[in-house]
């Protein structure tokens, strides 16, 4: 153990050791977002990517379906 630190690697006067970057081979976490926020109240939504309509439906059972 280095002197002036405790095993958690806080400093003697208690003030944390600045976070590490993540690895370079792994991504951030990606950001959520909830279905009420896609369908705002709808059923079905469209959704184009890369030139391509997708659906992404709610069924009656709360399930999503995205299709092509």
């Amino acid at each position: 153990m280095t002197e002036g630190r405790d095993d958690t690697g806080d400093t003697a006067r208690g003030a944390p050791r600045a976070a590490s970057p993540p690895p370079p081979d792994r991504e951030p976490e990606p950001p959520q977002l909830s279905s009420e926020q896609l369908l705002q109240g709808r059923r079905m939504i469209e959704i184009r990517h890369k030139g391509e309509v997708y659906r992404l439906q709610a069924t009656r059972l709360g399930k999503l379906i995205l299709t092509k």
